[in-house]
């Protein structure tokens, strides 16, 4: 097995969930425009094509039929399909809405960092509280930014980005981990039950005490002497979780 990101590659990009990688492709819509007109791709480049499940494959650029404001970009197979190892535990990362643009940051560098799962959560202290509508419009809209962050740190794995719900929905999962200032260093932390780590970041302002203790966390996690941004926080707790998993 190994990572679309060691091949030395112009650009990589997502069939459809089921597509097989087959020996030719066709890229056409959005990712073809993206691979003609915004990169420049020319013939004899290689582009890595993943799946967003963990299979992934090296493709040659054959072919660019370009105009009237569309471009089409035909790949051909330079090597089998792959697969991307999992790594473990699976990382999950639960942060507090916040204001703003600010959620579209943190779920761009959670992909990045290789979470596995990002739950937005509403909080006491949240300030933040969408109507229904436009909630289930941000999610698409983080959906859409995670897929391009895997595309650009080049991860055969899409993050499964889940509906924005209530905080204490989190409870009962078994390695629920508080990141708070006071908690523990993530290199004491044992091995997770269940084979996944729910971090869990606060709001600005922090989560209540009773919502920390009614999440019943398995650990908690320590940050610095600091006073973070909550999506700092989020940031932070995710870099610390990510550098122990292995694959």
């Amino acid at each position: 097995m190994g990572w679309p990101a060691d091949v030395a590659a112009s650009a990589h990009l997502f069939v459809e969930s089921g597509d097989a990688l087959l020996d030719e492709l066709d890229v056409a819509g959005e990712d073809g425009h993206h691979l003609a007109r915004v990169l420049r791709l020319r013939v004899g480049e290689t582009v890595t094509v993943a799946d967003g499940g963990g299979r992934w494959r090296p493709y040659g650029l054959t072919g660019i039929r370009a105009g009237g404001g569309t471009a089409e970009v035909r790949l051909a197979a330079t090597g089998p399909v792959d697969s991307e190892p999992a790594l473990w535990p699976r990382l999950a990362v639960a942060f507090a809405l916040t204001k703003g643009d600010k959620p579209e940051l943190v779920v761009q560098k959670l992909t990045e960092l290789g979470a596995d799962r990002i739950v937005p959560v509403l909080a006491e202290r949240s300030v933040a509280r969408p109507e229904a509508a436009k909630g289930a419009a941000a999610v698409e809209r983080w959906r859409r930014i995670a897929r391009e962050a895997a595309r650009q740190c080049r991860r055969a794995r899409l993050p499964q980005i889940e509906e924005l719900r209530p905080l204490a929905d989190l409870a009962g999962h078994p390695a629920v981990v508080v990141a708070e200032r006071g908690g523990d260093r993530a290199d004491v932390l044992g091995e997770a039950p269940g084979g996944e780590i729910l971090v869990v970041v606060g709001p600005e302002g922090g989560l209540t005490r009773k919502e920390s203790e009614g999440l019943k966390p398995w650990a908690r996690l320590g940050l610095g002497p600091h006073i973070l941004r909550a999506e700092t926080a989020a940031l932070a707790a995710a870099a610390l979780l990510a550098a122990r998993r292995r694959s």
